[in-house]
């Protein structure tokens, strides 16, 4: 009986691989280059074809574990997919369809996504589901509500590591902002909102779901100035997806 060759994963590369193929699969790990460069120098095109399917599983071995980890870096409350979710209730900008935010073109654009409605209408639910697609797609993200932002830059600021914190916030695509506007913030703490915001300005996206209307961000963060910049960043750069109709939960409540 002939023995089959094993699958491989991530796909196979040809079995005449050239060195630049492997040396460009070689390129993602940490490998001291000079060494494998050198050894493939008297390579015959069949080791250089193992070689490049060797990297190649490698490769994807690695980016399918980075893949598992990232939603759980992320830290997010529950999982969500937009499998099965209610779409009706999302009213999208005329420029962009229903489907420009599953495709995540606002991420690579860096431009800021505010999802504003009434509670119970699937806002965080959305939110979630879009920063679930990017960790699929190997894109680091991060999410927190308002209040839990708010407590670790001041801890990080008491610390006095805000400028680590902030790098550390800033190496996530996507920034998810959960409930801003459900409890008021003091001063200060709109001061580290806005730092953060800014530190993210034109460089990644910010997703945020509130219930609260933008006229009103100033009665929450009590500095209006402050909440102008930051309309004007989101205004600049920015979408808002506005939410309507019943409360899911209380549609599929049992206290009827």
């Amino acid at each position: 009986m002939s023995r089959q060759k094993p699958r491989q994963r991530g796909g196979r590369v040809p079995d005449k691989a050239t060195p630049e193929q492997v040396m460009g699969l070689a390129r993602n790990l940490p490998l001291t280059h000079s060494v494998p460069g050198k050894a493939l120098e008297d390579a015959t095109p069949g080791q250089l074809g193992f070689l490049a399917n060797l990297l190649a599983a490698e490769n994807a071995s690695r980016a399918e574990s980075k893949r598992r980890r990232l939603p759980g870096q992320a830290g997010f409350p529950q999982s969500k997919t937009l499998e099965g979710y209610d779409r009706s209730m999302a009213s999208f900008p005329a420029d962009r369809g229903r489907e420009q935010p599953e495709s995540l073109e606002f991420v690579d654009r860096a431009e800021d996504l505010v999802l504003y409605g009434d509670i119970g209408r699937g806002k965080t639910h959305l939110a979630i589901a879009i920063g679930m697609l990017a960790c699929q797609r190997m894109i680091p993200v991060r999410f927190f509500t308002a209040s839990s932002l708010v407590m670790r830059l001041r801890k990080a600021k008491d610390d006095n590591r805000s400028d680590a914190e902030l790098k550390s916030i800033g190496r996530a695509g996507p920034v998810i902002i959960d409930e801003p506007g459900h409890l008021p913030i003091d001063i200060d703490g709109a001061r580290l909102l806005f730092q953060a915001g800014a530190d993210s300005y034109e460089t990644r996206s910010v997703v945020s779901a509130s219930n609260l209307e933008s006229g009103r961000w100033g009665d929450v963060f009590g500095d209006g100035d402050m909440v102008a910049a930051v309309i004007d960043r989101i205004v600049h750069h920015g979408r808002i997806l506005r939410f309507h109709g019943e409360s899911h939960r209380n549609k599929h409540s049992l206290m009827k």
